[in-house]
């Protein structure tokens, strides 16, 4: 889960966000071993936590422990209305666009991909309805194939042709801002890794399998895109690498000729389908959490009594995720709210030293490196949301409010529902 989910689309064209930043292939490979060794560093954090409480809802448990319910539920809010169902619509809509590549010429239009979008949303979750073993079986054999096709793709890469050019360094920015921008664009290649905690309910031996498993996923996962990066790097001019708007399919074409391109569309197909098995998987455990305290309604706690999965949650995702899909408005809320995501990284990775001060905080895995690994993530963590509005204030004003706006929302259900603290 934790390598299918990780591994989407943003890999096969991310790459060259990060090279227009940077002036050197060993500035390249230096900031993605920076972005796996922070995606890490998350991990380490997020195993302990999961230890501690290997409860299904995952960093929404975590921030209601560590803080209090608000911030786990302003977490779930978010991930809701705008970046987890988001995510699903996005990764659906590249799903779509190389899917009705296939599909005749007459019939490869914008409402192909949005059909295409909600039917591939749709299915998933009915595959995720019926039970979390189907599910991560088609997670499973999903990844298997995709890092068994990037490991193809890349010892193919070792005989094949290509001469790099070097770039005029002047062309890229250097010192520290360029190489933090390329970081920023690196980690949402990264983006995922956390969500495997939103099953520790269904998971056998949460407490000691989803700390193995966060650590050695993302330890694939890096190895995988390093791999990826030296082999582009290998075949393609670092001008190429910079300007190309499919720099995986380019990188296909000299090593398989023409017909490249069209195999590297159903590694794609299926390193989204992948992708996205997993994040429409875990996303319902946690409104499951939420509905269980009292801060999502109630219908959201069901459980179908045969196939022992919160179905209506399910339901619900994927009805607003289609939605999105279908209209395009995704777009939008999720630009505008993603990079909340890494403020409440840093939220939750503080409530590290939050927990540790409390006599009954007794975790079976504790993160390597404390308290260093996670200051360093902390402070990394604040970079990003710093950097956010810099670039664009208004849009990330914008998307903090739109975070807040769920304060008064727990407020009335806080007060609804007398029980809750």
């Amino acid at each position: 889960m934790v390598a299918g989910t990780i591994i989407g689309a943003s890999i096969f064209v991310q790459p060259s966000e990060i090279a227009r930043h940077l002036d050197s292939p060993a500035a390249i490979m230096l900031a993605w071993v920076a972005c796996g060794v922070l995606t890490l560093f998350g991990a380490f954090i997020c195993a302990e936590l999961a230890s501690a409480f290997p409860q299904t809802g995952g960093v929404y448990v975590f921030l209601r422990e560590a803080f209090s319910p608000l911030a786990g539920f302003l977490w779930g809010w978010a991930m809701f209305w705008s970046v987890h169902s988001g995510i699903i619509a996005a990764i659906a809509v590249v799903f779509a666009r190389y899917a009705v590549v296939l599909l005749p010429d007459g019939a490869q239009g914008d409402l192909s991909v949005r059909v295409a979008a909600v039917t591939v949303i749709l299915a998933l979750s009915t595959v995720n309805y019926v039970g979390v073993r189907a599910g991560g079986r088609l997670q499973t054999a999903l990844t298997v194939v995709k890092v068994a096709a990037i490991l193809v793709l890349v010892v193919a890469g070792l005989f094949a042709g290509g001469a790099p050019v070097p770039a005029d360094p002047t062309t890229t920015g250097t010192g520290v801002t360029p190489f933090v921008l390329a970081m920023v664009a690196g980690l949402f290649a990264f983006g995922g890794w956390h969500m495997v905690t939103y099953t520790a309910g269904e998971t056998m031996m949460p407490a000691r399998t989803i700390p193995v498993a966060l650590v050695v996923g993302v330890l694939v996962v890096t190895a995988c895109y390093i791999a990826l990066n030296l082999l582009y790097l290998r075949l393609l001019p670092l001008e190429a690498v910079r300007s190309s708007t499919r720099i995986a399919a380019d990188a296909a074409d000299v090593i398989f000729g023409r017909g490249g391109a069209q195999l590297l569309s159903v590694l794609v197909l299926l390193s989204s389908a992948g992708s996205l098995t997993g994040i429409i998987l875990t996303g319902p455990r946690m409104y499951y959490s939420m509905a269980q305290d009292g801060l999502a309604p109630r219908a959201l706690r069901y459980v179908h009594p045969r196939f022992q999965t919160p179905a209506r949650a399910i339901l619900v995702q994927a009805a607003w995720a289609s939605l999105l899909a279908g209209t395009g408005a995704y777009r939008q809320l999720f630009t505008r709210v993603v990079y909340t995501e890494w403020l409440f990284f840093a939220l939750m990775a503080a409530g590290l030293f939050v927990l540790r001060r409390r006599p009954g905080y007794r975790p079976l895995y504790r993160t390597w490196g404390y308290p260093a690994v996670p200051l360093v993530f902390i402070a990394a963590s604040l970079l990003i949301v710093v950097h956010q509005f810099t670039v664009d204030p208004g849009e990330a004003a914008i998307g903090l409010g739109l975070v807040a706006i769920g304060a008064p929302v727990y407020y009335y259900l806080r007060h609804a529902h007398h029980r809750l603290p």
